[in-house]
This record gives structure tokens, sequence and C-alpha cells, in this order.
């Protein structure tokens, strides 16, 4: 029972066998059991459950039935749980006698299942032979297997059903699982002129939704599969938040209506540590989804790469058992018993809320695409797959040879669904290819009646500025808050008075107002409830009783919208992919991911890249989804002083070399044709609309967020209320407001800036009496660029040379993005200088006196406007 895996007949090759760091020998050989000792009778304890009614049974007779349980063709690993009601509750579905045997109806329902999945591939091979498929031979069960999975669960009462998988067998899944038309399938091969804009994925990239009638209750379900680039296991904690996110909004606590079902690669799952990111969201507050059912298509091979090179560990799935999830090998090519271990699976996240694997042993039987090589690495392996028969023509022998079916009824099934598959092949012509129709996250009726062009009102009226304010800051009753946050609460009611708002307090009235107009605010990622910075403090914690908590903006109305704070793991890759899954559920919510620092966003490259830059050009997938990455050079360090700006702004989708027709509808234009919005903001006010915006926009964009540090609490770096209320809006670039505006034509040098920078030159330039003779204009929204109001800046200052001041290295921050933007800006008619840092590998420097020598050297060139030659304009240390 512990270790029948270890010998069971796992392999449809028969040539791998698990290698453990000490071989234990547990076949029965190894016992010396004589004939007398056989035929001994011992009673059966009563968590062994082989003796269905007897309670004692032979010696001889008990090694059989725990041979047929546990030695055959699954392995089942479950005793490392340490939970005895669950392990009882395995054996209990795998020792009873019986218990395996399926009726003659559901054969016939395996084997037309079968036969569909087998059937697709070969049509595919024979219409497009030199085409990429990535298709599923060799584990064609993998349709059966989920459609056995989807079936048990509707029967438990499960309605909608979020996927995820890599590219291998997906196509094949899109048309007999979630069954897409074919023709659209089919039309995706052709040379056909897309229907709707953007760069579109090549098809084994594609997801869809769908509304389907479930064979085993007759109702209608949902079936989702997200859209997935070729990194394979990215799209795992997508597909988690997406499905938290609808249990969400559906109230379903439990996961009972919405589950997730995630297809792994063998290679994958074992080698990228997303998995294991994903599967430590797994049992946390808020992120459960109450239990996955992974199925592992195990070809046992990656790509050209052997097991034995491929992973340390015994089982491609052993990460599995850091959360206690019961995996259940099976050999692939004995359906029956793949249907099994797929209904027990499902039975286990229904009745325990947790996830499971079934690892579904199997082979690939061409390489790893279709016009790929294997015998070049793998020469007996793919001799010996070559001479196993197809696993249908196995199933067939069998159910012909037991009287189940006929050759006949088969030749029929055959050719039934040989004519579905020709009729769509001749009608994928007469289709046309387009991306809408692969949408995974379809949101209806949300566009209907919006004005795409309209740009949004974002300010509230003071009243309602007060009301969250008053609330924010008070202190709960019968709650023992610790002194320093008493001071805290204090400091932010003075503020309120005084019509002022620091940045913790915009982001309140941001979130509060929001929560009031009914959107749900979700605000995620490492230490945010508190903030790193210690600024936010959106929870409150009782300092005498244990888990006695208080959200203040969880109590602004009883007909507020609910507000989500939470603590994530220590998963940046993870968590982010999981609150853009959150995100494209519902697009009348804000979904907020922040850093802890900036720079710590860059374990999250692939999301970013791969998902929320270019989702819409790809899939046409928009999200909302706001990143906050605190950024700015403090000295603290090559790891917490950037947030790497210049790589998002690498990403934006726009030409600098464009100057866009001018017009009033010119902010909302831009926003309306760019792939994501990059901003950093320099007063609380404009944070608080930037937030705002993105709910009010009549579509939805991502937006990327530098938010400051230091300037969370700097005193120059408050707002007021007059620049929240009617009247107000987002500050795209925010002019000079000062004496050297009051006289432009005595100007002599004009800064364009952006983030902490600015109050930093504002200092400097007071110190040196320079006010007159030196503007400082902040670029806000760094993209999609302001090229109208950077015209008008610029132009107001006719005798001032122009400079763009950052503090990071000139081949970071925004320079090399702004650069020919500002030149288009003004039509090539002014030359732009640089002064800021030097090249540099590193972020930043870690040595204080360096960075305060770098800043000063920084002024210095920013503010002396007189006789400087060009080359001392660049800081280099």
């Amino acid at each position: 029972m512990v270790r029948g895996h270890h010998t069971a007949q796992l392999d449809p090759m028969r040539i791998t066998r698990v290698h453990f760091e000490t071989e234990l020998h547990v076949e029965l050989k190894h016992a010396n059991f004589s004939d007398p000792d056989m035929e001994k009778v011992f009673l059966l304890p009563k968590s062994c459950y082989i003796g269905g009614a007897s309670k004692a049974l032979p010696l001889g007779e008990i090694i059989k039935r725990l041979d047929e349980t546990y030695c055959r063709h699954i392995g089942v690993e479950f005793m490392f749980i340490n939970n005895f009601t669950q392990c009882d509750w395995i054996r209990r579905r795998f020792e009873t006698p019986g218990v395996m045997a399926i009726s003659s109806e559901e054969k016939k329902l395996l084997l037309a299942r079968l036969l569909r999945s087998t059937r697709f591939e070969d049509f595919m091979k024979e219409h497009w032979t030199a085409e990429k498929r990535f298709g599923v031979e060799g584990c064609e069960v993998l349709i059966p297997a989920m459609k056995q999975v989807i079936d048990t669960s509707a029967s438990l009462g499960v309605e909608s059903f979020i996927m995820g998988m890599p590219h291998r067998g997906r196509l094949n899944v899109l048309a007999n699982v979630c069954r897409k038309p074919l023709e659209q399938i089919f039309c995706q091969f052709e040379t056909l002129e897309p229907t709707d804009e953007g760069s579109g994925d090549v098809k084994y990239h594609l997801g869809c939704s769908t509304i389907v009638s479930n064979h085993a209750t007759n109702k209608d379900i949902h079936l989702a599969i997200v859209a997935n680039p070729s990194h394979l296991e990215a799209v795992d904690p997508v597909v988690q938040g997406k499905t938290y996110a609808e249990q969400f909004y559906r109230g379903d606590q439990d996961g009972k209506k919405v589950m997730s079902i995630l297809v792994h690669g063998d290679a994958a799952f074992c080698g990228q540590g997303v998995v294991y990111e994903t599967f430590h969201l797994s049992d946390l507050p808020k992120y459960t989804t109450k239990g996955t059912v992974h199925i592992v298509v195990n070809n046992q091979i990656g790509f050209t790469t052997d097991p034995r090179m491929a992973r340390s560990s015994p089982y491609c799935t052993d990460v599995a058992r850091v959360v206690n999830a019961p995996i259940f090998h099976v050999n692939a090519d004995d359906p029956e018993a793949v249907m099994h271990v797929c209904k027990v699976a499902a039975e286990w996240r229904h009745t325990f809320g947790k996830d499971v694997v079934v690892d579904l042993v199997s082979y690939r039987r061409y390489g790893h695409n279709e016009v790929d090589e294997p015998k070049f690495t793998q020469p007996l392996m793919c001799k010996r797959i070559a001479a196993i028969p197809k696993i249908l023509d196995q199933y067939v022998e069998k159910l012909v040879a037991e009287g189940t079916v006929t050759g006949e009824q088969v030749k029929h099934l055959v050719s039934d669904y040989d004519q579905v598959l020709n009729r769509a092949y001749e009608a994928k012509l007469t289709g046309k290819t387009g991306i809408a129709m692969w949408l995974d996250s379809p949101w209806t009726g949300f566009f209907a009646g919006k004005d795409p062009l309209k740009l949004p009102d974002t300010h509230v009226s003071e009243s309602l500025l007060l009301d969250i304010g008053h609330k924010f800051s008070r202190e709960p009753e019968n709650f023992s808050c610790h002194k320093a946050l008493l001071k805290t609460l204090r400091d932010r009611a003075k503020m309120i008075q005084n019509r002022i708002a620091d940045w913790a307090i915009a982001e309140a009235f941001a979130f509060g107002s929001l929560l009031l107009e009914g959107v749900h605010v979700r605000l995620s990622g490492q230490d945010v409830e508190r903030g790193t910075f210690s600024h936010r403090h959106h929870v409150l914690h009782d300092q005498l009783v244990d888990k006695k908590t208080f959200v203040p903006l969880s109590h602004l109305s009883s007909s507020q919208a609910p507000y989500t704070v939470c603590n994530s793991s220590l998963s940046e890759f993870g968590v982010l992919g999981f609150e853009l899954g959150f995100s494209s559920t519902n697009p009348n919510a804000l979904v907020c991911w922040e850093a802890q620092f900036g720079d710590f966003a860059n374990t999250a490259q692939c999301i970013t890249d791969q998902f929320i830059c270019s989702g819409q050009a790809k899939w046409m997938r928009q999200s909302g989804i706001v990143l906050l990455l605190p950024h700015g050079y403090e000295g603290m360090g090559p790891e917490h002083s950037s947030a790497r700006l210049e790589r998002f702004l690498q990403l934006c989708g726009d030409d600098a070399d464009y100057f866009p027709p001018l017009g009033h509808t010119f902010g909302i234009q831009q926003l309306n044709e760019c792939n994501w919005i990059v901003a950093q903001c320099t007063t609380p006010a404009n944070f608080f609309h930037a937030l705002r915006r993105q709910i009010q926009l009549p579509f939805r964009k991502p937006l990327v967020l530098m938010t400051p540090k230091s300037l969370l609490r700097h005193p120059d770096a408050r707002s007021s209320f007059d620049d929240m209320v009617d009247g107000s809006h987002f500050m795209r670039v925010i002019p000079e407001g000062g004496a050297a505006a009051d006289a432009p034509a005595a100007v002599r040098r004009h800064i364009l800036c952006s983030g902490k920078i600015y109050y930093d030159l504002i200092k400097e330039r007071n110190k040196r009496q320079l006010d007159d003779k030196i503007a400082i204009t902040r670029i806000e929204q760094l993209s999609p660029f302001p090229f109208d109001l950077i015209a008008t800046a610029v132009t107001k200052y006719p005798h001032a040379d122009l400079v763009w001041c950052q503090e990071e290295h000139k081949n970071m921050g925004a320079w090399t993005y702004v650069r020919p933007r500002i030149v288009t800006s003004v039509h090539g008619g002014q030359r732009v200088r640089y002064v800021g840092r030097g090249p540099s590998a590193a972020t930043a420097t870690g040595n204080k006196y360096l960075h305060v020598t770098e800043m000063q050297l920084i002024f210095d060139n920013a503010l002396a406007y007189d006789g400087v030659p060009e080359h001392t304009a660049n800081v280099v240390l």
C-alpha cells in the first residue's frame, strides 16, 4: 500500500522504472513465504477495505488483492498525507472489491471519446503534415480523462470550469472537450485575413469560453480555457486567479460551483518554479480555489531531455507533496484505470477542497512538434513507441473480445466522426479568422453604450472626501490600537481637517470613493496591509486580542462594495499572475498588485511580458490591473532603488516618431490605442485620479505606476482637496507654476523630469535662488507620451535650453524612451540634453558617500545653465 507504486506497471513503453535513493524489495518473491503461510487466515484491520464484506482473508488472497489494487496500472501515492480521514477515504476508493468496474454503457462512452480524440489527431496529421499542432498522440486518453473529471464534478454541482494547459493537446481539448466549432479551429491553419485588430497568436496558444450541455447532468456548464504563451506553466496562477474571482463574485465560498483544472507536461511540472508558487497559494485565505485537479501528461521526456537529466526527484509530480496533495499515477494505455482515478480525483476535490494530481504516464508518439525528429536523441525509445499499437486499437480489441461492441459498430463510429471532420474542413475556407472568437474572458455587455473616446470625470465631492477621511482616521471602538498608530490616526484626522491629503490618504480616497460607488477593490502583494514603508495601515491589529483586526475601508457604508486587502506569500510571479487572472473576470473591479520594492517585479517579468503588456494584442484580452512599484534612488543600494522603469517603457507599443493629430480627444485616443499606461505621479492628487480613471475609462488598460518611498511622508508631497474635487482631473503633465512661469522669456533652462527628483531639484533651485531662471516641468504620464502638452510646455520658454533630468543611470530610467518623443513633440526644432547618472550595469550604488556625490553632481549639472559644456551634463563616476 505504501510502496506499491514502486512496482506498479505504470509505463506503457515498459522501459522506465522510477529510481529511488534506497531500493526497497517490495515484491512477494523477497518475502520467502511458504505455501502453508499463504493459506493462513488473518483478521483485516478496520482501515483496510480489500475484504469487502469479509472481515478476514488468507494471506495469499490478501497479497493478491493488494497487488491488484496498488501494483498493476495504478500507483497511489498518499501515505505522506498526515490526515487519517483523508488517507482512509483514499483507501476505500481503491481497495473496495469491484470499485473500478464500469458498465457497458460507460465503456461505450469511453470508446466514443477515445475515438474522437484519436481521429482528430489523425485528421490533422493527414491534412497538415508540415504544420506544428502539438498533438497529443501517445496520450489520447487525456480527452476522456478531462471529460471524466468534468462529468463527475458537474454531477456534484460544479457549473463552471476554468482550465489552463500548455500547447500539447490544446487543439484537441478545444475541439473535443470545449466543443469549439471545428471549422474555427481548422481555419487557423489557413492563410486568411484576420477580421480584427491585434497581432494575434499561434493556434495552439489560444483560449476560449463556451457554454455546453454536460453529458452527465444534461445541464449547461461553462468551460473556459485560458490563453497561454509558450511559457508552459505561466498560466497556472492566472487560472487560479480567474477561478477565485468567479467564486468570489458568485459567493461560492466553498468552491462547489466553480473549479479549476490544470493540465501540465511532466518536464515543466517539475522544472518550473511557478508550479511551486501556485501550489503554495492553494490554501491561503484570499487565494484558495478550494482545490484544483492537476492532470500531468507525462510523456517521460521534455523536448529532447530524458527524465534522468530533467529532475532530481523520483517522480515529476513530487512537488505536489508539499501541500499534501494525493498523487494518482496511472498507465495511460489503460483507459478504464484512467477513468477511475479521474473520478476519484474529482470526488476528492469536492470532498476535501484540496488539490489532487493525476499522473498520466504515457509517451510522445512523435517529436516535440510534428516537424521535429526525436530519433536524433531518443532512438531506442522511438523504436519501442513505434511498436506500440494506438490506445484506441488496444481498447477496441478489448471491447470486441468481451462483446461490448462489434467491429461494425466501431466502423460506424469512425465513419460518423470522420464525416463531421470533413464537413468542417470544407467549411473552413468560407469562414474568417479572428481573435475575438477565441476570447477566454468575454465581458458581456461591458462595452455596450460606452463612448470609447469620452474622457471620464474622476473628481468627487468634498463631502465624500470628508466622510471617507473621518472614517479612515478614527480610532475603532472597543479596540486596542498600537500607540504609534493612534498618533498616525490623529495626524490623518488633522490633515483631513486642514483639507490636505498625503499619499496614504489619497489612496484611501480613491479606494473608498470607488467602494462607495459599488466597485470592488482588491489590493494584494507582500505586506500590503501595513505597507512596506509602514504608511498604509489598512488593517489594524488589536494589541491585546489575537487575530482581532479592523479594516477602516470596509466600514464606510452598509451598501458599499467589498474591500479586499491581503498580504500575499513571498511570491511575485505566482501572485501577479493570480491578480491578472482575477482582473480578467470582472472589468468593474479595481485590482492592484504592489511589489514590496519595485525591482522585485523582475521575478514576475514573464507575466508582464507575455500576458499584461501584450494580452490585448495577442488575445484581445483587456485588463485594468494596476501594478504599484515603489521606485526612487535614496541610497538603499542596487536592489531597493529601481523598479526598472525602462523595461516597462520599452514594452510600450507606440511610435516615438509619430505625433498624433491634435484635437479635444487627443488624450483619450492615446489611451484607447495604447497597450498599457506607465505613469510616475508626483502628487497624491494625481495618484488619486490615476486610480479612479482605471475604473471610469470606457475600456480597460493595465496601469504601471512607479510609486514613491520617501515622498510618502515628504512635507511637500501633499495635495489640497481642491485637486480632487469638482474641476480637477488627472494631469498628464504638471507644468512649472512658480516665478519662471510668470516671466518665461527670462528663463534660461527648462528641465523636464519625472518622479521624486522633482522635489530634489526644487529644493536645490530654491537654495541657489534660481526660481526665475530655471523652469521645471513634470511628466506624470510617461506612456502614452503627452506630445501635445510637452509641445506647449517647451514652446513657452523660447530662450531656454532643454534638459531631461533623471536620477537613474543613463541606460536606465525614462531617458531612452522620452528623448525621441520630446524631439517629435517640438518637431525636431530643439535639442534635448541629458543630465543624470552615467551608464552602469548595476541600478544603484550601495555606498552612501557615492550616492550623495552622484546626486550633488546631478544638481550641479542640471542647475548650471550658463556656459556649461555639453559633456559635463553627464554624470559619470
